[in-house]
């Protein structure tokens, strides 16, 4: 199921590519010591280009449908085996396929138990929505492609069983202007991150794939109720019902 949408290749299709892709590698740099395994994914072409150096797991590689990847492959139908990553990162893929939640299920099925995703998009409910609004962007990266809100992703996450472990808000800016001009400066960008943090136009979101014990439990007061079916009659014993 290829995508009809325009699709960012590189960093630099994208207005402040390099600057977006310096924030995303800061804010995932931390959890980078904290997983560990054998193998980390990397879905789509930008998701290839993000720095893992310094995470824990041995081999990393990348999936996407055209040339460079190290598997070329559409991210709908991984050709990987159910349970064998460890780790998945995604970089505004979602925003620009035609099923999302087919390729969330996909994460899902190739990730190990208390496997991590790494999940990046764009937000809508941030300075970076009017270019959906003005006509002559519409056409352009990003704003072709889908704004999915946050808490979206995580109900699909939370259907999926996964615990979400961080939402993070990156870039307050429109992403139309220089970083600096008369009318986004510096300050105006500190300002909406200080007082609306949740503006960010773009939303890193950890999950971690949780396991549900198979276990039965038993029902105490199922177990401890008598049987009165089978029981004698009270009234022909004498003998009354225990508490």
């Amino acid at each position: 199921m290829a995508s009809s949408r325009l699709t960012p290749q590189h960093w630099d299709d994208l207005p402040f590519g390099e600057v977006l892709q310096a924030e995303i590698e800061t804010t995932l740099a931390p959890w980078w010591p904290r997983i560990f395994g054998y193998h980390l994914l990397k879905v789509g072409s930008l998701s290839s280009q993000i720095n893992s150096l310094q995470c824990n797991i041995n081999r990393h590689f990348s999936l996407f449908d055209g040339e460079g990847g190290n598997i070329q492959a559409d991210p709908h139908y991984l050709p990987l085996q159910q349970n064998s990553i460890d780790a998945v990162v995604s970089c505004f893929l979602l925003d620009f396929e035609q099923d999302p939640y087919q390729i969330l299920r996909e994460f899902d099925r190739v990730l190990i138990n208390s496997g991590y995703v790494f999940i990046v998009g764009f937000n809508p409910v941030s300075p970076a929505f009017v270019g959906k609004i003005l006509p002559k962007y519409q056409d352009k990266l990003p704003w072709s492609g889908q704004f999915f809100m946050p808490s979206r992703v995580k109900d699909w996450l939370g259907l999926l069983g996964y615990q979400v472990l961080a939402d993070e808000r990156l870039m307050h800016h429109s992403l139309l202007g220089p970083v600096g001009s008369n009318n986004q400066t510096p300050w105006w960008q500190k300002t909406l991150a200080n007082w609306l943090p949740s503006t960010g136009s773009v939303y890193v979101i950890v999950a971690r794939k949780m396991t549900v014990p198979l276990t039965p439990i038993k029902d105490k007061a199922k177990v401890s109720a008598p049987n009165w079916s089978t029981a004698p009659s009270a009234g022909r014993t004498g003998l009354s019902k225990t508490q």
